[in-house]
């Protein structure tokens, strides 16, 4: 029997028993439903990716990205912004657990860090004082250059150094590189494309870029080797995540714009870059997408191989025509776009294993009563270059009695049928049935399918086995693991959102994408004039020199350029020079050139008019009285001729800016070509043409407007 004294402590035994039980459990409950959290290093000064705003909150690409992949997984982060050299120690002494920096995924960090799939992929540009007169890296010889350290940048630079015979001085910060150029200590500096486009276009650093962007590599999110595979799949996950729902597009059209394209280039991970042309009209092969982006079934299926095969693509959306020339003349290395495979193409191309089997189908407007090719005798039928629709219709338009209309992209080929001026199209089956049922076409099939040809990726002939063997390599492993047949159900296996094709619907949707086809137009426009103007003043003093062989290379010079229509300059510039002299030129270069070219000869001669419309008793009167021919000139004839020249300049910008137009066929992506990437995505053509000729008018107008203030400003004094 137990004693009283036990028996009153027993209650109060079993009263802490039952607390010490419910305590545990309660800790044991709270520890399950803890969540977890990750100590993450970042940089301070890698805008736009990581950076203080005017709060001094860590703001910019990465910090949003890790904060919204950390919601999307269900944990917390500390952010904890060390610097990249500070971060990278913290996480080897495992004093944090992850570092995201805008971190180049290389084989030297692989060794010591594991890292994440990418989420960014970079590149490395050049950039100069405002003033400089550097534009190369042969300019940089026995010069000194600004890097940070740990970057895209700074790896390039000391991969040329020694080649192009500069030094470097590390940073530890952008910050204090840009302002080593600003101050003249260094004469250039080299930095990952989207930071130094951020730093001059946002936040008005007075710095320009003296390069083309070169291929980059990725971006990852990086924890210590072999100890954190949890934190590393959650990143990977949350990563898709956000970039399947949309999240990861918005952040980064928050800090680059609508224009941001993380996906348009597949960096190089284990071989070398390699430029793939392509078609701009011919969905759903490839288009642009509302964003701005190309993307389609040839465009998402090139970038698999890449990925899967280790080389780097840089894609040029060119126009079929174009594209094939480009080829020809080596200013690319392949051509996918929706290509058919035939043996007239075979002596000029080689052929990847077929991609693609195709077919070829009539279409006809939605009110018409042709069923049968019968029914086309004595008409017009429309067929677009290039496509197995218009090689199936030149081999029956004998047979059937009807002529053909050839269309450089599949928009205006629908419209012509629509407008009534073809009474059918002969197109590529999936692009023909993508249009009528994705995109609401006013078009109907009015025949059967015919049996076709099949797609392939091309290479010009006998000079690119390697790539040619990695993308056959490639395209049978994407076949195997499922990857060929979800790109075609992106594409073929669902109905596609139309977009708003009226005309306040177009502008929305697509104001952005305009105005900067237009500031590309004005902008290649201004640059062309100032070349020609500066070309055009010494063709011109030439053409009324006292001494005959200058007036000789004048008249000669004046005649080739008025003589040789636009366009064909522009090839020849793009296609043939390239081609005769072993380089790769930009069509924005080519483009800048073939303008700058066929205005100078129009300016020399308003030049010329300009100096004769002058009395030359002027001229005498300077003689007579001692003065130089030279002296004459400039004091005497010019200021009056520039009075008389003002309006035709300003006449010459006006054509000038319109003439950008045609460059479009070269693949340059100014107002006119942003207007065609539009019609092949939403077959709105009347109404986008309507927007763009409304633009065109405004600026020409406004610059009608200038030149007569100026004309009157000078005529009053």
């Amino acid at each position: 029997m137990l004693s009283k004294k036990l028996r009153l402590k027993l209650p109060m035994l079993f009263m802490a028993l039952g607390f010490f039980i419910f305590g545990s459990a309660q800790h044991q409950v709270a520890e399950a439903t803890e969540t977890k959290k990750f100590v993450i290093a970042t940089d301070t000064t890698f805008a736009p990716f990581e950076f203080q705003d005017a709060n001094g909150d860590f703001v910019g690409i990465d910090m949003e990205l890790i904060q919204a992949i950390a919601e999307d997984q269900g944990f917390e982060v500390e952010i904890r912004p060390l610097g990249f050299n500070a971060a990278l120690q913290a996480l080897e002494t495992k004093q944090v657990d992850g570092v995201i920096a805008g971190m180049s995924i290389t084989d030297e960090r692989k060794q010591t860090f594991d890292f994440s799939e990418p989420y960014f992929e970079s590149g490395v540009v050049m950039a100069v004082a405002d003033d400089s007169d550097i534009s190369s890296y042969e300019d940089l010889k026995g010069q000194n250059v600004a890097v940070k350290t740990g970057t895209e940048g700074a790896t390039f630079a000391e991969s040329i150094k020694d080649e192009y015979g500069f030094t470097t001085t590390v940073f530890e910060d952008s910050a204090n590189m840009y302002q080593d150029v600003l101050s003249g200590n260094s004469v250039a500096a080299f930095e990952d494309y989207p930071v130094m486009a951020y730093a001059i276009e946002d936040q008005g650093l007075a710095l320009k870029l003296a390069t083309e962007k070169e291929a980059g590599s990725s971006y990852g999110f990086a924890v210590a080797k072999d100890t954190n595979p949890e934190l590393l799949a959650m990143f990977n996950a949350g990563l898709a995540n956000l970039k399947s729902d949309g999240t990861y597009q918005a952040i980064q059209e928050k800090y680059l714009g609508a224009s941001a394209d993380t996906s348009l280039d597949v960096p190089a991970q284990n071989g070398k870059t390699y430029i793939i042309a392509t078609d701009t009209t011919f969905a759903p092969f490839e288009f642009q997408d509302a964003n701005g982006n190309y993307v389609g079934i040839d465009m998402d299926l090139i970038r698999a191989i890449a990925k899967d095969q280790g080389f780097g693509i840089e894609i040029r959306p060119l126009g079929f025509n174009a594209a094939l020339q480009a080829l020809e003349a080596k200013q690319v290395d392949a051509v996918i776009a929706g290509m058919s495979i035939t043996d007239e193409r075979k002596q000029t191309f080689d052929f990847s294993e077929p991609y693609f089997e195709s077919g070829v189908v009539m279409a006809v407007a939605a009110d018409s009563d042709i069923d049968s090719y019968e029914d086309l005798e004595g008409l017009t039928v429309a067929v677009k270059t290039g496509t197995e629709g218009a090689t199936f219709a030149e081999s029956i338009k004998d047979e059937y009695g009807f002529t053909l209309s050839t269309f450089d992209d599949s928009a205006n080929m629908y419209q012509d049928v629509i407008a009534g001026n073809s009474v059918a199209a002969f197109e590529d089956y999936p692009v023909m049935a993508y249009a009528i049922e994705g995109q609401g076409i006013a078009l109907k099939l009015a025949t059967e399918k015919e049996a076709g040809g099949s797609y392939g990726i091309a290479v010009a002939k006998d000079t690119n086995v390697e790539l040619l063997n990695m993308i056959n390599t490639g395209l049978a492993n994407l076949q195997s693991n499922g990857t060929y047949e979800e790109i075609l159900n992106d594409y073929l296996g669902s109905d596609t959102e139309a977009s708003n094709t009226s005309f306040f619907g177009l502008i929305q949707e697509n104001w952005k994408t305009l105005l900067q086809g237009l500031g590309r137009t004005i902008l290649i426009t201004f640059a062309s004039i100032v070349i020609a103007l500066a070309l055009g003043i010494f063709i011109g003093l030439f053409s009324v020199s006292p001494n005959k062989a200058l007036n000789w290379i004048a008249t000669i010079y004046v005649d080739i350029m008025r003589g040789v229509p636009l366009i064909v300059l522009a090839f020849f510039v793009y296609f043939s020079v390239p081609q005769l002299m072993g380089i790769r030129m930009s069509s924005t270069v080519a483009g800048i050139i073939t303008l700058s070219l066929n205005a100078a000869a129009y300016l020399a001669e308003i030049f010329r008019g300009g100096i004769k419309a002058v009395d030359v008793g002027q001229m005498e009167a300077g003689r007579s009285l001692g003065l130089t021919y030279q002296t004459t000139m400039n004091k005497i004839i010019l200021p009056q001729a520039i009075r008389i020249m003002i309006p035709s300049f300003i006449n010459q910008f006006v054509i000038t800016l319109k003439d950008t137009s045609i460059l479009s066929i070269i693949g340059l992506v100014e107002l006119t070509q942003t207007g065609k990437i539009i019609i092949a995505r939403t077959y709105a053509s009347g109404n986008m043409w309507l927007i763009i000729g409304l633009m065109y008018i405004i600026v020409i107008t406004i610059l009608t407007k200038i030149s007569k203030n100026l004309e009157g400003r000078l005529k009053n004094g």
